[in-house]
């Protein structure tokens, strides 16, 4: 797995061929066995279409994705054409093929990355049509069983104001722990409870933050969770897309948050900035370190590693979040969409919308927490023993919901994010720039990169 990949693993689960490794999840042989529910919608002339697929075969979501596509065909009698190209499918396949008839109907990624890559340049096609569809669960149709705050957002629009994503899953972030090592670890209020839980740990003799430093957008979670508490949903990409770049310093928000961001990286497990994803992971996993800050596929990666190793060990999974620095008002949690799309060209749009209903029929979406442990979109579905603590702060309707790192990874195609913002974010946790030249940096290279826009 790439380190320049949106997700950098995205809970490529456990093993659950035969659901009999050490940390193979419950309900995995029970969901894959289990009979196919009816389907509502049946394309009226379709009697196939192709996917291009975000996943591999052999991972838990694959896994998920290819029981649905078996009892699609027998419920509809349409066959699913599937590419498994894994996460640069719509960076390397997708978009040179945009200018061509040789595009898949349907494809699937998480929406910043649909939006900057496919929909900017006119690749993607309305699907709200497909809210209106019936999911085989009596009158519900995809609206209904779906939480609005996972596609209903200003991101998930196209230049028309038309959704070009159906979301099937739905992330965040944390900071993960094993509560036999670390012992109950409650949510920190401050920052200085934040840095005394990293104290205690290498007072222990632990590394406190495992960072696999090779990641950007790893690194970049650290600077952006402590940024959106100061500035609010929004206010990053707004600074980002400032043509001037000076809202990086008229907003204190900004250096405030570097200035938080900057006290972290001594806590960082040595070598941190020179292994290869996922070392520094699996270090943590290995209880080298005690703190991992990553996605909330967390949980299944690690698990993976686990079951491959065949020690028997097993890790009982805590979450927090981070706290509201001094100062700042916005209690925030991020999430982020990953859903279906439909291209501009589709020459079987029909058949590819009615398998997004379908797909979200609880009896086949309820596979990505059995088989994959990660979180749906649907309110009414199972909820990961693991991600529990995650979910509670994403349902906690006092915070508010911000897109992961606001949007600012999709902006230009995503090039603000690889020449502006990563090489500074990096300096920073390095230590070559302090907090001021951090943000007088964005500032210099932003200006730069917008002038350089054609």
């Amino acid at each position: 797995m790439g380190a320049s990949l949106l997700l950098a693993g995205c809970g490529g689960g456990a093993d659950t061929d035969s659901g009999t490794g050490e940390n193979a999840l419950p309900g995995v042989d029970q969901y894959l066995n289990a009979p196919c529910p009816e389907a509502a919608v049946k394309p009226a002339t379709d009697k196939e279409f192709t996917y291009w697929a975000m996943w591999t075969a052999d991972e838990p979501q694959g896994k998920v994705l290819q029981k649905a596509f078996k009892c699609f065909q027998e419920k509809t009698g349409v066959k699913v054409n599937v590419q498994w190209l894994g996460r640069k499918a719509y960076t390397q396949n997708l978009v040179p093929a945009l200018n061509t008839d040789a595009v898949p109907d349907l494809f699937d990624q998480d929406v910043s990355k649909v939006g900057a890559a496919i929909m900017t340049p006119g690749g993607t096609q309305s699907v709200d049509d497909v809210f209106a569809m019936k999911v085989g669960e009596g009158d519900k149709t995809v609206k209904d069983v779906l939480s609005p705050s996972s596609y209903d957002f200003p991101q998930n629009k196209d230049h028309e104001g038309h959704n070009f994503m159906v979301p099937y899953t739905v992330q965040s972030s944390a900071w993960w722990f094993n509560k036999d090592a670390a012992g109950d670890v409650q949510q920190p209020k401050t920052m200085d409870d934040l840095t005394a839980l990293f104290d205690k740990a290498k007072a222990d003799g632990k590394a406190a933050i495992s960072q696999d430093g090779d990641i950007p957008f790893y690194n970049m979670y650290f600077f952006t969770q402590l940024a959106e508490r100061y500035v609010g949903s929004g206010g990053l990409n707004k600074a980002a897309s400032d043509k001037t770049g000076q809202l990086w310093k008229t907003d204190p928000g900004f250096l405030k948050a570097a200035t938080e961001t900057a006290k972290l990286p001594k806590y960082f497990i040595d070598g941190w900035d020179a292994a290869k994803f996922p070392q520094v992971q699996q270090r943590w996993a290995d209880g080298d370190s005690r703190y991992l800050y990553v996605g909330t596929w967390a949980p299944s990666e690690t698990r993976e590693y686990l079951d491959k190793q065949g020690a028997g060990t097993k890790i009982n999974y805590g979450s927090f979040q981070f706290p509201m620095p001094a100062g700042a008002t916005h209690d925030t949690v991020e999430q982020m969409s990953i859903g279906f799309a439909v291209t501009k060209k589709a020459k079987h749009a029909e058949a590819a919308k009615a398998f997004i209903a379908y797909f979200l029929n609880k009896d086949i979406l309820s596979g990505i927490p059995a088989v994959a442990d990660n979180l749906v979109p649907r309110a009414d579905l199972a909820v990961p023993d693991d991600l529990k603590q995650v979910k509670a702060a994403m349902d906690d309707t006092k915070k508010e919901h911000v897109l992961q790192y606001d949007g600012i990874d999709g902006i230009a195609g995503g090039k603000w994010q690889t020449d502006v913002f990563d090489p500074a974010d990096t300096s920073l946790l390095k230590g070559e720039l302090n907090p001021q030249q951090f943000v007088d940096q964005l500032a210099a290279k932003g200006a730069d990169f917008w002038k350089n826009q054609s």
